[in-house]
């Protein structure tokens, strides 16, 4: 099976394409903060490239700026359907683009759909040790792993670390405090699905990064 390299796809430069969104929102990186939940100074960091977002921060981003994943991520809306039940998106693999994150490579699929039940993504796994993140990822809903390639160590708020090999899965409550961290050779490849990640309690649910001073003033 063809392993997936970030160099074989469109690479997004999400920090100017965030500060873009805001703007064209007329909104402040304080106006967005309180909405999304997370420290000016955090934002801004992101938007100057500084800090890579971890997914539940991605998530909160969509909220503060009232978009979806999808355009949060930069591919052009696509007209809701008024027949839900015939909606089909195909992604070719020439189509996917790369976010890296500083701890995981994205590759989303499906991105021109709106309104999804689910969000699956092919996901590389760049880090290497648990202190790459700035606390364990927490989202809304239930998340599914399988393991494409190489192995993976997953490390959870209530449970001892997980090593999962090439062909294992893993089923859990997106809730509850995660991270994947690769322990093989190479980077491991996975496919992850996250259901029923967004909701109007999603700032209550998710925790972020970690927490800084709100910084003074905007850009």
């Amino acid at each position: 099976m063809p392993v997936s390299d970030a160099s074989s796809t469109e690479s997004i430069a999400f920090g100017p394409h965030l500060r873009g969104l805001r703007r064209g929102a007329g909104m402040t990186l304080k106006q967005v903060a309180g909405r999304a939940g997370l420290a000016v100074s955090t934002i801004s960091k992101i938007e100057n490239d500084r800090m890579s977002p971890t997914y539940d921060v991605l998530l909160k981003l969509a909220r503060g700026l009232d978009v979806d994943l999808m355009t949060l991520m930069g591919e052009p809306a696509r007209q809701a359907s008024e027949a839900p039940a015939g909606r089909i998106d195909v992604t070719r693999a020439a189509e996917r683009r790369a976010y890296p994150t500083g701890t995981y490579v994205y590759e989303p699929f499906a991105m021109r759909l709106t309104d999804k039940l689910m969000d699956p993504t092919l996901a590389r796994i760049t880090a290497r040790a648990l202190d790459a993140f700035p606390d364990l990822v927490r989202h809304p809903g239930e998340e599914f792993v399988y393991v494409i390639s190489g192995a993976v160590e997953l490390n959870l708020e209530f449970y001892a670390p997980i090593r999962l090999e090439a062909g294992d899965s893993v089923y859990f409550d997106g809730r509850m405090g995660h991270a994947y961290v690769s322990v093989s050779d190479e980077d491991a490849l996975i496919l992850n699905i996250c259901a029923g990640v967004d909701g109007d309690d999603l700032g209550d649910l998710t925790n972020g990064m970690l927490r800084e001073p709100s910084a003074q003033g905007d850009t």
